[in-house]
């Protein structure tokens, strides 16, 4: 039973329908099509359609920061996101002593175990979580505390992923520490996902971790040396390979425009992802917010380091995301691709969410004609938004 049909310009895998529909049925895409909406559909000239956003590196927002587990604040965060488009998403955590670490993860697994169970989140925007550390070199620990930065060894990344029971899905590991091979092994046969990131490692070491089964490239170009024409480094490493999606913090302060151009242009409509790497200060204004058990301030929007002005995640949003990717130069059904469709595949959920198809759950986001955010569905219902 088709229970609704959205119309406006379609952003679909192939391409954009520049006035299709879709319709509705239980919650999952019944049909994508060219043809003139039949009467009864919610319909505007100036909406563009697209799936709903997929973020794989956010720490936190809306005042709330995710970084210690507490399930209020995960939900607190994760709902400010769903405003802006945002249906699922990974909970980033940074470096931390290892004990502290153990305790967020499993504070956090809790919650993700009860959601799935039909619990507070009925279905969570929250699919699971990304360690950002403590495996990095203190070299690039950019605003992260070097203190607690940690070889990996199989025993401890073990007990990170017995902690996470199943729900920890990306870790990123600088390949030059010693053992970092051994445990991206570790990781790519446990089904979660290795990411090269926080590194000072040279193409040669870099392109090693790929071959071991490195699969991301945390936010590149930051935290990592800078792409030489003789030194490659892991940029070019990254930008090389076809496996390795790269992440791209699109706001206009971690990446020069050109760069994002540049990047999507090699790496092609597949290989790249925009994420936020957002912090808690996203959406609430300028001011001191905390980034682990670091002072971070945030002037003009831009968050650094108290003591030192390292850039300190951003208060990106992912719609915000979306925009700029565009205005760099980005066809719509690659920025599309890029903010869904993509990290949806990193995740291993591509058969299920990131576009719009016939059988995929109906999240889905509703953006006016300056790519604003008018409503936001999951499973084919309004939770955020109005017509």
């Amino acid at each position: 039973m088709t229970e609704l049909i959205l119309s406006g310009r379609i952003v679909t895998p192939g391409g954009s329908l520049e006035r299709g529909h879709v319709a509705i049925e239980s919650g999952r895409i019944g049909r994508v099509s060219a043809d003139a909406p039949p009467a009864g559909a919610l319909s505007r000239n100036d909406w563009t359609i697209v799936p709903g956003f997929v973020d794989i590196h956010v720490h936190g927002g809306g005042g709330c920061a995710m970084t210690m587990g507490d399930p209020d604040a995960v939900v607190g965060a994760a709902s400010f996101h769903r405003r802006h488009g945002t249906t699922t998403m990974l909970a980033s955590l940074v470096t931390a002593p290892t004990s502290d670490l153990v305790r967020a993860i499993g504070r956090l697994a809790e919650l993700l175990a009860e959601s799935v169970a039909g619990g507070s989140l009925r279905r969570p925007p929250v699919a699971g979580i990304h360690l950002e550390g403590p495996f990095l070199a203190a070299a690039r620990c950019g605003a992260q505390n070097p203190a607690h930065m940690v070889d990996p060894d199989p025993q401890l990344v073990t007990e990170l992923l017995e902690a996470g029971n199943g729900h920890v899905r990306m870790v990123t590991v600088a390949p030059e520490r010693p053992g970092a091979l051994e445990a991206i092994g570790q990781l790519s046969a446990a089904g979660v996902v290795a990411a090269i990131g926080h590194t000072d490692a040279t193409y040669e070491q870099a392109t090693a971790a790929i071959a071991a089964g490195a699969s991301v490239a945390t936010h590149l170009g930051n935290a990592m040396p800078p792409l030489h024409h003789r030194q490659p480094g892991p940029v070019g490493a990254c930008l090389a390979a076809p496996q390795v999606v790269c992440e791209l913090i699109v706001d206009g302060h971690h990446l020069h425009p050109a760069m994002v151009a540049v990047a999507s242009s090699v790496k092609g409509a597949n290989g790249i992802a925009l994420v936020t790497d957002a912090i808690a200060a996203a959406g609430t204004g300028d001011g001191r917010y905390v980034l682990g058990t670091l002072d971070v301030d945030v002037v003009d929007g831009v968050a650094r380091l108290a003591d030192g002005g390292s850039l300190a995640g951003s208060t990106l949003t992912m719609d915000g995301a979306f925009r700029n990717a565009v205005g760099c130069g980005l066809p719509l059904a690659t920025a599309s691709r890029a903010a869904s469709g993509n990290p949806a595949r990193v995740l291993g959920l591509d058969h299920d969410i990131g576009s719009i198809e016939v059988g995929r759950r109906a999240d889905l986001v509703v953006l006016d004609d300056a790519l604003d955010v008018v409503a936001v569905l999951v499973d084919g219902v309004v939770v955020d938004g109005e017509w």
